[in-house]
């Protein structure tokens, strides 16, 4: 028997769980100051496994076996893994519709009905509006979202505000649509129904999201676009040059949500996406597929051979603009690797430090602290945030945090939609504000903007979590239990 009390292991002191933390963030912080931009193309890796070693050492230390902290890791990492397939089906989706014209038909459509001063505006309620209805911020950032990055540099506005627009929509949409899986997930994990669920977030979402677009309207109407009439017939014209642009060029896309919308799965949705465009290439686009494949081969074989290559590593058209180029240019399941390879290492942190128990030590210490209702919604937005930050991903930051204080605010007489509001306050909606995140890299592979850039713009993200802790200190809308259901 004293064996095998000596042989469990020691829970982690709050020195034990602050090393690792501390360490992985003054080392993303040097990442971020030597390499910049591009400080997500490998050394947030390595800094996430030099951390994760950190923890590992002080883990080995507190009497945890090998074993047990690699079994722990590989769990992590299969989290991941339904992640990953679709973030290679939307790699081979955004290179056949490029390949196809569906996504430059939508920035020469885009062009001509788009307007600078109010673009910021439509892009974030557009977003909001594809998104609430297929319940996918990703679908939407892979299809729309990269539709209207392309028109912003089409009419010169700011890449960073766009994406800030795009994200901050398709996450709204996402957050109230009941076909979302975080949204039928924060529930499930707070106790709380459904509907009365989505109901009860619209005291938090909708104040947000408008408050979001007056600032978009606001920063569209100061904007001072260089593009004029003339610029942008000139790029219409070159885009025309390059495909055969046609409204039939739409029909994936329309596929894609109609998919959506019957809840078919993300996966299989965006393959079929992807499949489809690959079709309406070789209808559609038969001159630019000559372009593109070497002299000398063949027609079946050059069709083959770039259909082919779109899926894997995506298309490069040469126009003899550069911007333009970059525009048409990208997509693949290659250009998701280095995505897949930062969500990997990750997860891996999140999960060791999980384990180990270093987590629990942070959560246990904020519960002790939080004594009223405000300080304790403040706490579980804290953790959520937290949670996005050290795990990587969202769905481990609604249901971590929630299984943890779920009987703390069954204790304290609050209903569950209070804490599954709140999981989604803030642990849905910062996840792409975090460039290690799941979200985050995924934006990033996406809309090809860095999350440091975009993360100022992305109002409703920023706005929602503040006032989910202003509506707990103020009693606005904290619902209590009744004695039947304590």
């Amino acid at each position: 028997m004293t064996d095998q009390i000596e042989s469990q292991p020691r829970i982690p002191s709050m020195v034990d769980a602050l090393i690792p933390i501390i360490s992985l963030v003054i080392m993303l912080a040097f990442a971020v100051v030597y390499f910049g931009d591009n400080s997500s193309y490998g050394p947030n890796q390595i800094a996430l496994l030099v951390a994760m070693g950190i923890a590992i050492l002080i883990g080995l230390k507190n009497g945890f076996s090998w074993p047990d902290i690699e079994k722990a890791i590989v769990n992590g990492i299969s989290l991941s893994l339904g992640a990953i397939l679709i973030l290679l089906a939307v790699g081979a989706l955004i290179g056949t519709w490029l390949l196809s014209g569906t996504v430059p038909t939508m920035i020469y459509y885009g062009l001509q009905i788009l307007d600078p001063s109010w673009f910021y505006a439509a892009s974030c309620i557009i977003c909001g509006i594809v998104a609430m209805s297929i319940g996918s911020s990703w679908t939407t950032a892979a299809t729309i979202g990269v539709a209207l990055l392309g028109i912003s540099q089409g009419l010169e506005l700011s890449s960073a505000i766009t994406a800030g627009a795009v994200i901050s929509g398709a996450y709204f949409g996402d957050k109230v649509s009941p076909l979302s899986e975080t949204t039928n997930l924060a529930p499930a994990v707070a106790g709380s129904e459904l509907f009365e669920h989505i109901r009860y977030m619209l005291w938090t979402t909708v104040p947000s999201i408008c408050t979001a677009i007056i600032i978009f309207i606001i920063l569209g109407l100061t904007e001072t676009s260089s593009a004029n009439s003339v610029a942008i017939d000139t790029l219409n014209q070159q885009l025309a040059d390059q495909f055969n642009l046609s409204p039939l060029n739409l029909i994936p896309l329309v596929v894609l949500l109609a998919l959506a919308l019957k809840k078919v799965p993300a996966f299989p949705a965006v393959s079929i996406g992807a499949i489809l465009g690959a079709i309406w290439a070789v209808i559609f686009q038969q001159e630019l597929i000559a372009r593109l494949a070497a002299e000398g081969i063949e027609s079946v074989r050059a069709t083959l051979t770039v259909v082919w290559t779109a899926f894997f590593d995506g298309v490069s058209v040469e126009t003899g603009n550069s911007e333009l180029n970059d525009l048409l240019s990208g997509g693949g399941m290659a250009s998701m690797l280095n995505t897949i390879w930062l969500i990997m290492c990750a997860l891996s942190f999140g999960a060791v430090l999980e384990h180990l128990g270093m987590l629990r030590k942070f959560v246990d210490s904020i519960l002790a602290a939080a004594k009223s209702t405000g300080s304790l919604i403040t706490s579980t937005v804290a953790t959520c945030i937290g949670t996005n930050l050290i795990t990587a991903d969202q769905y481990m930051a609604i249901v971590m945090p929630g299984r943890m204080y779920k009987e703390e605010y069954e204790r304290r007489g609050l209903h569950p939609v209070v804490l599954s509001r709140t999981l989604e306050d803030s642990g849905t909606i910062t996840s792409p504000l975090i460039p290690w995140n799941t979200c985050g890299a995924y934006m990033h592979s996406v809309l090809m903007v860095n999350p440091l850039e975009y993360v100022f713009y992305c109002f409703f993200n920023l706005i929602n979590p503040v006032l989910a802790v202003v509506y707990g200190f103020v009693g606005f809308k904290i619902k209590k239990l009744v004695k039947a259901e304590s």
